[in-house]
């Protein structure tokens, strides 16, 4: 689910100078550093006025999970875009979460390669891409299972209802965006990283139009499991 992709307008040069910047950034990351959700947490995301609960899977997936949870914390999700919603010819993904979506005069057409920058660091925070394989005590790291040679399917498949980090062609480039899975899309299985499932709200999600924004996120349950 490439977040570089969904923009249109992005020209090849450009792309390539920010796959480079990410390729850069994400070699060096330290995941001590990199917020963590130990359990499991439960977000409320509003839309058009409606509650999305996302139970997410920290004890599956802790890096992905705790930087969703971190983003939440801060806000960085109130008044984004869903900037690439896909239901034809049969329901695929809603995906969001760019932080550039804040600029309400940011072409829409254009989101889908912003990331989130750590107001501490002033620089984007990418995350590795994280799967745990069933029967595995922990996940496999910066590899899809494919590269890693694992047949085993991931413990968080994707189901309908799914939620997961969208990420360029590189599998340490994942940041802020996510996508809800609208239908059963296990042929994505070990190569992006699903970190929570909606439990409520299902109806919200898929009445989610392109252009639409996330009125807000709250946690509602499991912050204290969040280690940052």
């Amino acid at each position: 689910m490439s977040s570089a992709d969904s923009s249109a307008t992005t020209s090849a040069s450009s792309a390539s100078t920010e796959n480079r910047s990410i390729t850069a950034q994400a070699s060096n990351i330290n995941m001590s550093e990199l917020p963590q959700l130990q359990g499991k947490a439960t977000v409320v995301m509003t839309v058009k006025g409606q509650p999305i609960t996302i139970e997410v899977d920290g004890e599956n997936a802790p890096i992905t999970a705790g930087n969703f949870v971190d983003l939440v914390r801060r806000g960085v999700y109130d008044g984004l875009v869903f900037h690439r919603v896909v239901k034809e010819p049969q329901p695929f993904v809603a995906q969001g979460g760019d932080p550039q979506g804040k600029d309400p005069d940011f072409p829409v057409q254009r989101l889908g390669t912003g990331s989130f920058v750590d107001p501490d660091t002033q620089q984007p925070r990418y995350i590795p891409l994280e799967i745990k394989p069933e029967g595995a005590s922990e996940p496999v790291y910066s590899k899809t299972l494919k590269q890693a040679r694992i047949s085993e399917p991931p413990v968080l498949s994707h189901d309908r209802g799914a939620m997961a980090m969208a990420r360029s062609q590189m599998p340490d480039s994942a940041s802020a965006q996510f996508y809800f899975a609208l239908a059963d899309i296990k042929f994505l299985d070990g190569d992006y990283a699903v970190f929570g499932y909606v439990r409520d709200g299902m109806d919200v999600v898929d009445a989610i139009q392109q252009g639409d924004r996330i009125d807000s996120a709250r946690i509602i349950e499991g912050e204290d499991n969040l280690k940052s």
